[in-house]
């Protein structure tokens, strides 16, 4: 087991296990996804810690836990298509490419999603595909989808979002002011959205037609 090995086992010991990460499949795609290589070489030794690390453009990682909060709650199944809002660094992507049969993610800044598609490439990560656009409109070409993730904050969920989860699907997504979000989960049953809430997090601006203003 070399030091990242380590480092992995320590953070799914010590921050996921005791905040309540019991899915198996969670775990496992969290001890095999190389965190370090998504932060960029100056921040390889703070990339297991539990807090949010800068990525450029203004944008962060999110913290391991709450990586796994969100993935856990879209209980997942292996068959299962995703659309990630807010690719990032690609780590979220990455985790998710490891649980289900496709993800699709949209970034909307050039830089981040062409380092994200090169780490996918060098990773074999082959069931990722990746845009750029304006993530509050979805990816209707894909649609529907069984699970949705959000990884920026806005003031609602964005309708065209709704529109393209699939019945029974689930979709986690941090909705609230541009200071704190409540971190929702949002379920279509038989065409009604239920939503509830899981815990409180602050994340970066979702901008967009359905979001902030950029």
């Amino acid at each position: 087991m070399d030091l990242y090995d380590y480092a992995r086992s320590r953070m799914i010991e010590e921050q996921l296990v005791p905040r309540g990460i019991v899915d198996a499949r969670v775990l496992s795609a969290m001890q095999e996804v190389p965190r370090h290589l998504f932060v960029g070489e100056p921040m390889c030794s703070r990339a297991y810690g539990d807090f949010p690390l800068p990525i450029g453009a203004g944008q962060t990682i999110s913290q391991p836990s709450v990586v796994a909060i969100m993935t856990q709650a879209l209980a997942l199944r292996a068959e299962d298509s995703v659309l990630e809002i807010g690719t990032g660094s690609g780590y979220q992507a990455a985790v998710l490419s490891r649980i289900c049969r496709q993800v699709y993610s949209v970034e909307r800044f050039s830089l981040l999603l062409n380092q994200a598609r090169q780490l996918f490439t060098q990773l074999r990560y082959f069931n990722i595909r990746t845009k750029m656009a304006d993530g509050t409109l979805g990816w209707p070409e894909y649609a529907p989808f069984d699970a949705i993730i959000v990884t920026a904050g806005g003031p609602v969920v964005p309708q065209p979002l709704i529109d393209q989860l699939a019945e029974g699907g689930r979709m986690v997504i941090p909705v609230g002011d541009q200071e704190e979000q409540e971190l929702q989960l949002v379920e279509k049953v038989n065409g009604e959205v239920q939503v509830r809430s899981l815990t409180s997090v602050r994340f970066v601006d979702l901008v967009g037609a359905h979001g902030w203003c950029g």
